[in-house]
């Protein structure tokens, strides 16, 4: 099928979020080859426009709309090369997976749908555009940067969303918090060794569209192992601390080395292994993967002669131990969803600097600015100064969508199934690029896709189908 042929040539082109330029030319070039309009604008999105098919020429213009970049996370080890090396796709079963990777199904599947409903000789439709944005999982940037005024289209379809079946009119806004500190750093007397300790195998996933399935955050989860270690009256030094890779990234692994007393450490690691077992026995449903990895500098690990002071560490700790991370609060208007919450997405200390990164998220914008002003409240209680990145907009449910109930009423019509209308708590570009397009009209859909933004991601290859040809039924009918 066309469009996984499409697919596995996306999959070949590095892409990572600001890294989208092999995109745009593939992009390009395909439009020249096949006779149609390609536009670049001046922020580096792609639309692609193609006309009518015999007896459509009276209907209006619509986008299918996808972004280019993907999320990149590999497995611990992996010398996979985001900015050279292809996603080495396969199939297993009904599903293509990636090698040690992210698939980047989203939303590569997206880009390959619209270009194969272009080039689909039996596709029936009015006047189509395609608008392909770029550093979508950064920010947004793309949709920001829209030049909304090249856009001819009213009515929108994003494939940008995971759940077969089910028609979005809504997302969640969000914004992010950045924390930062600088310590002094001391010498570690000689008679104390280095304990490297690290924990991995978790789910991680969408910050976003995964929270609400209570996956646990390495951070929170080490943070928690390193204080443990108080009661047992050991003193230790942080020295380094690293966890999660991206924003919008629930953190799958964690490790830190952290400087003990060479006659008491055994004391220091019976209780992180104890904690750890703890962590391992809350989580055995959810988390069957998860696994401890320990080791000191007489058998492996990097010696640290430089670390905080063991005030400090407990401070550093303490702080990211405390700093809240998952649901907030449901939504009161539209059962079943998530109204707000945070991803503690990166926490890392290298030479004495700390950095953290926290995603917050919520339909309500006052709801995420309470929230944000919360983990401030927790962070600067420790000394880390905090300053806010800019946000993206909630994209407010319309129920009274004209586009909403008709693509509701047509999905009735072909599958006999009644599609779940509804709002997701990720964030999408239609609130975005609607502001930029007055008058648009928008929903979003997608194949199913599982743990997408983790090395575990998995795409349906019926479901993928099926929304094509779902897709593709729309555009014949649509007036």
């Amino acid at each position: 099928m066309r469009m996984f042929d499409y697919f596995n040539q996306i999959c070949a082109i590095p892409r990572e979020s600001d890294n989208e330029e092999g995109m745009r030319q593939y992009l390009l070039s395909w439009a020249r080859d096949n006779g149609f309009e390609g536009i670049r604008d001046k922020a580096g999105n792609i639309i692609i426009r193609t006309g009518a098919t015999p007896g459509y020429e009276d209907v209006p213009y619509v986008a299918l709309q996808a972004h280019m970049d993907m999320v990149c996370v590999k497995v611990p080890g992996s010398s996979h090369d985001f900015l050279t090396d292809p996603i080495e796709v396969y199939q297993d079963g009904d599903f293509l997976k990636a090698r040690g990777t992210s698939l980047g199904g989203d939303d590569g599947i997206g880009v390959a749908i619209a270009m194969a409903i272009f080039t689909d000789p039996e596709s029936k439709h009015g006047p189509l555009e395609a608008v392909f944005t770029f550093a979508e999982e950064t920010g947004m940037n793309g949709a920001y940067g829209l030049d909304g005024s090249l856009v001819k289209s009213r009515k929108m379809i994003n494939i940008d969303s995971e759940d077969e079946g089910t028609i979005f009119i809504g997302c969640a806004g969000g914004i992010d918090l950045v924390g930062n500190a600088s310590y002094e750093t001391e010498p570690v007397p000689e008679d104390w060794d280095t304990l490297e300790i690290g924990i991995s195998g978790l789910k991680g996933g969408h910050s976003g569209g995964e929270i609400h399935k209570q996956h646990l955050n390495a951070i929170s989860a080490l943070s928690r192992m390193l204080l443990s270690i108080q009661e047992t009256g050991v003193p230790f030094r942080l020295a380094r601390f690293d966890g999660g890779t991206k924003r919008n990234v629930i953190p799958s692994s964690a490790s830190c080395s952290i400087c003990v007393p060479e006659n008491i450490k055994h004391d220091a690691v019976g209780k992180i292994v104890e904690t750890f077992n703890i962590v391992r026995e809350e989580n055995k449903y959810e988390e069957p993967g998860l696994t401890l990895e320990k080791k000191c500098s007489h058998h492996g690990a990097v010696r640290y002669e430089y670390a905080l002071d063991e005030e400090t560490s407990l401070i550093v700790i303490k702080a990211l131990f405390a700093c809240p991370h998952g649901v907030f609060t449901m939504s009161k208007a539209i059962p079943g969803i998530v109204e707000t919450s945070d991803n503690l997405a990166i926490a890392r200390l290298v030479d004495g600097k700390l950095n953290t990164q926290v995603s917050v998220r919520s339909n309500i914008d006052s709801a995420k600015y309470y929230l944000v002003n919360i983990i401030k409240t927790v962070f600067e209680s420790f000394g880390i100064e905090c300053a806010t990145g800019d946000a993206y907009p909630s994209w407010n449910p319309d129920p009274e969508s004209t586009l909403a109930k008709f693509c509701a009423e047509a999905y009735e019509q072909q599958t006999g199934n009644k599609a779940i209308v509804t709002a997701i708590h990720a964030g999408l570009e239609c609130s975005v690029i609607n502001s930029r397009c007055p008058g648009m009209d928008s929903v979003s859909i997608g194949p199913q896709m599982f743990d997408i933004h983790s090395t575990e991601e998995r795409l349906s290859v019926s479901s993928s189908e099926r929304t094509y040809d779902f897709i593709r039924h729309l555009l014949s009918i649509i007036r």
